[in-house]
């Protein structure tokens, strides 16, 4: 597991994270400021971690990658030709990937607002944690998301007021990261990690 002082974020990336780069993104409109850190979860099939192909190849990253064999389970069906991505994707065992520079615009929150700011896609960084909202998350989870949040309030400082929910930036549309995310835990963590600063 990385290291709080290995967790920088250098020309938008994160030191700690395994680079996979997806198609789905594009830049940033112009002087847009990175401000705000939406949580999410997701799981594919759903509530089924760390399932992969026959290449070993995780679910997620396949579809975060344009690589997912719509064939290989009824519920791929319903998703079929979905382009998305999100910033950083933090395994059950505190696995980060990073798929998309922080500095570019990931395809992650769909038709969102924030404070009354719609386009959340716009200025945001997308962290999908591997889960469900049926499920407790992992310690390891927590503890990386922290780490992972303290590297990206160094680089983008404007975003050390702004950390929402996937449910909170969508409303009625969507749940994540779900019941089951503990934000008093979360908060607490993070703000240890701050401290050790």
């Amino acid at each position: 597991m990385p290291t709080l002082s290995s967790m920088t974020v250098n020309d938008g990336l994160l030191s700690a994270a395994t680079w996979l780069a997806s198609p789905n993104c594009n830049q940033r409109p112009d002087n847009t400021t990175v401000d705000t850190i939406v949580i999410h979860n997701i799981s594919l099939p759903p509530d089924d971690f760390g399932a992969s192909d026959a290449n070993g190849f995780h679910y997620v990253k396949a579809l975060f990658t344009n690589q997912l064999d719509w064939e290989a389970y009824p519920y791929f069906q319903t998703i079929k030709g979905m382009e998305v991505s999100a910033h950083l994707f933090i395994e059950r065992d505190g696995t980060v990937t990073q798929f998309v520079n922080f500095d570019e615009r990931a395809w992650h929150a769909g038709r969102s607002s924030y404070l009354g700011r719609p386009e959340c896609n716009d200025y945001s960084i997308g962290i999908e944690l591997e889960g469900s909202d049926f499920t407790a998350f992992t310690p390891a989870q927590y503890d990386t998301l922290a780490q992972v949040v303290v590297a990206i309030y160094d680089a983008y400082p404007n975003t050390r007021r702004h950390l929402t929910g996937h449910s909170d930036i969508a409303p009625g549309r969507k749940t994540d990261p779900g019941d089951h995310f503990e934000w008093a835990r979360f908060r607490g963590l993070l703000s240890e990690k701050l401290g050790q600063q």
